[in-house]
C-alpha cells in the first residue's frame, strides 16, 4: 500500500512540475487573454472547480456576443493564477480566500472571514491588477470534520467541540497533508481545540468519504461542498472555535478584461450570493454521482434559474479610476 502511495505520489508532482513549466515558459497553444482572443476561462481539475467554469461561460455566453474560451484541469489554484498572470487567460472561475491567501499572496492563514476577503480583494489588485468579486458565489469550500448521520443523532454531535467527550473512542480519518500543514493542521487542532484523538489514521482525501461511511472509521476530516456528503448521508460537525480559515469562493478578473467587457461586473453580480454551501454540495453529487458531466450541470443549473434574468446586479461603471475597487 505504502509503494502505491509513493508512486502515485511521483506521478502526481511529475505533472505538477510539467504543467508549471509550460505555463511559465510560454503561452499555452490557441490560448489567449488578451482583448482579441475573447474571454478565457480557467477553471480547474475538480468537479467543482469545473462546474463554476462551465457556469460563467454560460453566463458570457448568454449576456455577451464575446467569444469564449475554457481552461479546465489546471492541477492547482497557483497554475490558474499563473494563467491570468501570463495572459492565457483574464477569468478565473472560481478562487478560495483561504486558499489565495496563503497560496498566491504567501501571507499567513486568517481566520477571520472579512478580514481575509478584504486582504485578498486588495491585494490582487495592488499586485495583480485583478478584481476579486465581492460579495462572492454564497459558498465556502473548506475542510471539515463530519460523521454518518446515525452517530451524529446518537451522540448528540453538532460541533467539533462536542467530539472530545469520545477523542479516547473515535477512529479518525484524516487527509494525509493535514497532519503537518502550517496555520491549520493537527498541531494547531490541539492548541485551539485543546484535545487530541487517540487513532488518527492518514488517507488520501478521496478515501475518507467511504471509510467512514463504511464503518472503518466513525470521523472523517473531509471537504464542506463535496458531494459525497450527500451520497454517503454525511453531517458536517461545526467549526466552532474557527480552526479553519475561510475558504469562500469567488470569481477573479484581470483589471483588463473588465474594462474590455465592462459587462463581467453585471454578470458577476448577478450570480452574488446564489450558490449555498448546500447547492454545491448538490451540485457536486450530481456529477460525482450520477456521472453527469460537469458542463452539463452547470447548463441545467442556469436553464432552472433562468440564467438569473431576475437579479438587478449593480454595476459601477468602469474606468480607470475604479477599476479593481470594492464593490
Amino acid at each position: 500500500m505504502n509503494h502505491l502511495r509513493k508512486m502515485k505520489y511521483l506521478k502526481t508532482s511529475v505533472v505538477v512540475v510539467l504543467s508549471t513549466i509550460i505555463l511559465t515558459a510560454c503561452s499555452l497553444p490557441g490560448l489567449g487573454g488578451s482583448s482579441e482572443n475573447g474571454i478565457s476561462i480557467v477553471s480547474g481539475s475538480t468537479t467543482e472547480r469545473q462546474i463554476l467554469g462551465y457556469l460563467v461561460e454560460g453566463m458570457v455566453n448568454h449576456y455577451t456576443d464575446a467569444p469564449t474560451n475554457i481552461i479546465p484541469n489546471l492541477g492547482s489554484s497557483t497554475m490558474n493564477h499563473q494563467a491570468l498572470e501570463t495572459g492565457d487567460a483574464n477569468v478565473s472561475a472560481v478562487n478560495y480566500t483561504g486558499t489565495s491567501l496563503t497560496g498566491e499572496l504567501g501571507m499567513e492563514a486568517e481566520t477571520d472571514p472579512e478580514v481575509a476577503l478584504e486582504t485578498v480583494i486588495s491585494e490582487f489588485d495592488s499586485q495583480y491588477d485583478m478584481h476579486w468579486y465581492t460579495p462572492g458565489y454564497g459558498f465556502a469550500n473548506t475542510y471539515a470534520f463530519m460523521v454518518r448521520r446515525e452517530d451524529a443523532e446518537e451522540y448528540g454531535l453538532e460541533t467539533v467541540s462536542d467530539l472530545e467527550e469520545y477523542a479516547d473512542e473515535f477512529l479518525v480519518g484524516v487527509d494525509n497533508t493535514w497532519l503537518n500543514r502550517e496555520g491549520d493542521g493537527y498541531n494547531a487542532f490541539k492548541e485551539i481545540y485543546g484535545f487530541e484523538f487517540s487513532e488518527l489514521y492518514p488517507m488520501t482525501i478521496g478515501l475518507v468519504y467511504s471509510a467512514v461511511s463504511s464503518g472503518e472509521v466513525d470521523v472523517v476530516l473531509g471537504y464542506s461542498t463535496d458531494g459525497r456528503i450527500i451520497s454517503e448521508d454525511l453531517v458536517v460537525l461545526e467549526d466552532d472555535e474557527r480552526l479553519f480559515p475561510p475558504y469562500d469562493g469567488a470569481a477573479v478578473v484581470t483589471n483588463e478584461a473588465r474594462e474590455q467587457y465592462p459587462e463581467l461586473d453585471g454578470i458577476f453580480q448577478k450570480l452574488a450570493s446564489t450558490i449555498s454551501d448546500e447547492t454545491m454540495q448538490e451540485l457536486n453529487f450530481q456529477s460525482d454521482q450520477y456521472l453527469l458531466e460537469p458542463q452539463v450541470v452547470a447548463e441545467r443549473f442556469l436553464e432552472e434559474n433562468n440564467y438569473f434574468e431576475d437579479a438587478e446586479p449593480f454595476i459601477e461603471p468602469v474606468s480607470q479610476d475604479n477599476l479593481g475597487g470594492d464593490e
